[in-house]
């Protein structure tokens, strides 16, 4: 399985970025996709997830109402729509997939990394 980012961009604060992760491969079964992000300095943090035979969704606190998660499952691809960005917002953001289960924001319990795309907002 190789997921493949795309989307990388700058904006001001108060901007709109689209981040796009492709899946190619087979996910056998139920799994889950999620994006993580990390900044300079920082740990790796999760900020959203959506389990892809129901579409429930999952984003962190510092993210909620801001980015929206999105799935096309004939296209094997997932969507990341981040509005009213803030500089805090700016990390490189990885896509990434893994069997269902609990705890989306755990990135170790992860087994699909995609290659990050960076993300900065001025």
């Amino acid at each position: 399985v190789q997921l493949v980012e795309s989307g990388r961009g700058s904006v001001q604060a108060g901007g709109s970025l689209s981040l796009s992760c492709e899946a190619s491969g087979a996910l056998a079964g139920r799994h889950c996709m999620a994006w993580f992000r990390q900044a300079p300095g920082k740990e790796r943090e999760g900020v959203a997830a959506i389990y892809v035979v129901d579409g429930t969704t999952y984003y962190a606190d510092s993210v909620e109402g801001r980015f929206t998660i999105s799935q096309d499952k004939a296209k094997n691809t997932v969507y990341l729509q981040m509005n009213k960005l803030k500089p805090e917002d700016t990390a490189v953001y990885y896509c990434a997939a893994k069997k269902d289960g609990a705890n989306w924001s755990r990135g170790d319990d992860y087994n699909y990394w995609g290659q990050g795309t960076q993300v900065t907002v001025s």
